[in-house]
């Protein structure tokens, strides 16, 4: 009897030790558990994502990628997938499976591996959210606790969905929507069987079965899932066969943009980290930008070709490399270090004959240079000397260069070169500052340099409008005569007096404002800053939104040698354009979080014509983000629209008659804009615009050198302007200010730029502010002047 009691009291002990040492570490570790429902209002770590106005991906931010879908999008193949090979008896347990952990067991004691995994869907759920990696006890214990709190709080649905959206499945993917995308460039739904138990096949151990890396491996893997879901009875044996059949085809898909604007998409980044720090990076944000996708394409290839007719112009600098003794096995090694950059692809030579090239480029493709397309590479000696006309293509090209070429049609291409000059292009829409499109370079693989917002250039006669504006509104008129002669500026602060020059070096005498505009003469520009005098007109350029601290305090300004972005030489247009209103320009136009709620918006300051857009736009906003309506602000008038409408009627003739005359190509009226170059060529400008956009182009080299003695504003940027133009406006009426009240017009004598005789052949129509009006005929003398002290002509000096 004692020992029976013995027995019963011993086998009772056994059995409840483990159980109170279990119970005794559940209330330890009990308290410092978090709260699994949390879980319900997690946010996952998702990327920055930057689009255009029409809602275009531009790019993405963030070192993980996670694209999180519901329980719903997840085909019905995959589930079966994954529950084959993690946790089988998922939909019957409570957080943990007692029968998995014996499984596992006996597959690691029979075969050294565990193929179906010891922890539950829930138990990784426990651990991916909340705890550590340590391969400790406790950890362990702790998973164990809360993946029964999990399934105490969540459904099925609900934890299986967590896991999807948080597993690490390689090369940067998590979740599987991200895994699809990365592995085979679809979503997960657009995937057959064999494909979704491939991505099923990657928790247990990403890098090990990494389909790109390590296809045999993965194949295996993927194998034996396919059989456990024919034997659990998920598939049936021909979709089995057929599924097993089929290769791994997993490739890396990189993130493709949908629209190329990679400066844009690093201005978007920039202003978000400015704002919100590196959970810029992590909180799943939407930027909507104000580009416009169809704008921005168009952007993108009148710079580059643009700057590659340039660089045409200046010969052929010979291939990347030359590899005479290269054999056809050994043409895809010497692509390797090359890549595809503005839209140039690397290529080698592998037959040159009489008619053409033939090339191969990465990954075996074939290809041919015409004659024709190569017949422009004349040697480059220097930046104005080009060796003789090649006659054939031997004289271009040999067997065994890597050289860049552009794709035309089919198998043709054309010999190229990545240009060793810059350019930047931005488009302003003028009524409200909104970036409308924008190209910081020729290539952002090349350089990550913006020159739009980071170049500070002198620009030359461009900045020239902004002095004349100033002239109009103290006391000039178009029809002013200042004299276009020689001026000797010695002011006791240079070692040297200054003798300013016009580009062409001669000198027309007493000529109108407006033929000095149209003409770009310097020394008006100099003899009116002198009258104005440096500080009244540096104060008045102000008005454009140019700081004073960016405008030197000497008469040089006259002719554009103030540092200047091309953004800011933009936004000094968007006044003229827009009839006076100062506006700021602006890249983002909302921002929405990850759940695609919009959490701020863009707020403008607009010119009257856009006031009203802008309202109904920030109304539906704040009523859709539940955030208190605002008023958009009207923009401040800096400028008097009288002048403006002046100048814009002086920089029309610019074009139909001035240094941008083969604009008139274009055939548009509605059209001004003014060229720039400074010194030696080292800048090359064209600011121009009609009431619907604003676009200045810049060419030169990042390190100032000379583009070459006959390139100017009009030959270097004035092409890439008018491409960028011509498909911007295409099907758009004409478009500009419309002409203000307090406006006249006045037939003048163009000699004297006073009132024209009735019987004048010559006289030609000018406006006038109507304070500043000549006065009629019939009140001056017969020779012309008032003899009652009427308005005349300002004084030459």
């Amino acid at each position: 009897m004692q020992f029976l009691k013995f027995l019963f009291w011993s086998i009772l002990a056994i059995i409840s030790a483990p159980i109170l040492a279990l119970s005794g570490i559940a209330l330890y570790l009990s308290p410092s558990l978090p709260d699994v429902d949390a879980l319900r209002d997690l946010q996952l770590q998702t990327p920055l994502r930057i689009y255009s106005t029409d809602n275009k991906l531009i790019a993405e931010f963030g070192e993980m990628r996670r694209i999180p879908i519901s329980y719903e999008q997840v085909p019905q193949n995959f589930i079966n997938a994954l529950l084959a090979a993690e946790d089988d008896n998922f939909l019957n347990h409570r957080g943990v499976d007692p029968m998995g952990l014996l499984r596992a067991a006996s597959e690691l004691v029979q075969t050294g591996h565990i193929q179906t995994g010891g922890s539950t869907i829930t138990m990784q759920v426990a651990k991916n959210y909340f705890l550590s990696s340590d391969r400790v006890f406790s950890r362990k214990f702790n998973e164990i606790l809360l993946a029964l709190q999990i399934e105490r709080s969540l459904s099925k649905r609900e934890i299986f969905e967590l896991y999807v959206n948080k597993i690490y499945l390689g090369n940067r993917a998590y979740g599987i929507e991200a895994a699809a995308q990365i592995y085979f460039g679809k979503s997960i739904d657009q995937l057959d069987l064999a494909d979704l138990a491939m991505i099923a096949s990657l928790p247990k151990a990403p890098s090990r079965y990494n389909p790109v890396s390590n296809p045999e491996r993965t194949l295996i893997r993927r194998n034996w899932i396919l059989g456990r879901m024919l034997s659990l009875g998920n598939i049936d044996q021909k979709a089995f066969d057929d599924a097993v059949s089929k290769p791994i085809k997993a490739e890396k898909y990189e993130a493709k943009p949908e629209l190329e604007a990679p400066y844009v998409a690093e201005m978007a980044r920039l202003e978000m980290i400015e704002r919100f720090g590196d959970s810029a990076y992590t909180s799943g944000y939407h930027v909507f930008t104000t580009v416009d996708s169809t704008l921005q394409e168009l952007a993108n290839r009148s710079l580059r070709d643009g700057l590659m007719e340039y660089d045409r112009r200046h010969g052929y600098r010979g291939p990347m490399e030359t590899n005479p003794g290269a054999t056809p096995d050994q043409w895809e090694a010497l692509l390797q270090p090359y890549r595809e950059m503005g839209g140039l692809i690397p290529a080698v030579v592998t037959t040159v004959n009489a008619e053409k090239a033939l090339i191969q480029i990465r990954g075996g493709e074939l290809g041919e240079i015409p004659w024709d397309d190569m017949r422009w590479a004349r040697k480059h000696l220097n930046t104005n000397s080009l060796g003789p006309n090649p006659s054939k293509p031997a004289d271009i090209l040999s067997v065994g260069d890597v050289v860049r070429v552009k794709p035309v049609a089919g198998v043709r291409y054309s010999l190229a070169q990545i240009p060793k000059a810059q350019a930047a292009l931005v488009v302003l829409a003028p009524d409200d500052g909104s970036v409308q499109a924008l190209v910081g370079g020729f290539s952002f693989d090349q350089s990550k340099y913006n020159r739009v917002t980071q170049a500070k250039r002198q620009p030359g006669s461009s900045f020239k409008p902004f002095l004349y504006s100033a002239a109009l509104d103290h006391g000039y008129t178009p029809a002013s005569l200042v004299n276009d002669a020689p001026l000797v500026v010695d002011d006791g602060h240079m070692e040297s007096a200054w003798r300013p020059q016009n580009s062409g070096g001669d000198f027309l005498g007493p000529i109108r404002l407006r033929e000095a505009l149209y003409r770009s003469r310097n020394l008006v520009s100099i003899r009116l800053l002198q009258d104005i005098g440096v500080d009244k007109a540096l104060t008045y350029m102000e008005r454009y939104g140019f700081s004073r601290s960016d405008l030197p305090r000497n008469l040089s300004a006259a002719l554009g040698t103030p540092e200047l972005t091309p953004l800011q030489i933009a936004q000094g247009y968007t006044t003229i354009a827009n009839g006076g209103f100062a506006v700021q320009p602006y890249l983002v136009e909302r921002i929405e979080d990850h759940e695609s709620k919009i959490i701020d918006f863009a707020k403008p300051a607009a010119t009257p014509k856009a006031i009203e857009a802008h309202q109904e736009r920030v109304e539906r906003y704040s009523e859709m983000a539940a955030l208190p309506a605002v008023e958009i602000a009207a923009a401040e008038q800096a400028v008097d629209p009288r002048t403006t409408y002046q100048l814009t009627s002086m920089l029309k003739d610019v074009i139909t008659r001035g240094t941008a005359v083969r604009a008139r190509a274009l055939q548009r009226p509605d059209l001004a804009g003014k060229t720039g170059t400074t010194n030696e060529q080292k800048d090359a400008w064209f600011s121009g615009y009609n009431g619907d956009f604003v676009a200045t182009v810049w060419v030169g080299f990042d390190q100032p050198a000379t583009l070459g003695r006959r390139e100017y504003g009009g030959t270097a940027a004035l092409p890439i302007w008018m491409t960028f133009m011509s498909g911007a406006l295409e099907g758009r009426p004409e478009s500009s200010q419309p002409m203000p009240d307090g406006l006249v017009n006045a037939r003048i004598d163009p000699e004297t730029g006073r009132t024209a005789r009735p019987d004048s052949d010559n006289a030609l129509f000018e406006v006038f502010k109507e304070e500043d009006a000549p006065p009629s005929f019939s009140e001056l003398d017969a020779g012309g002047y008032s003899s009652e002290g009427a308005v005349t002509p300002l004084e030459l000096f």
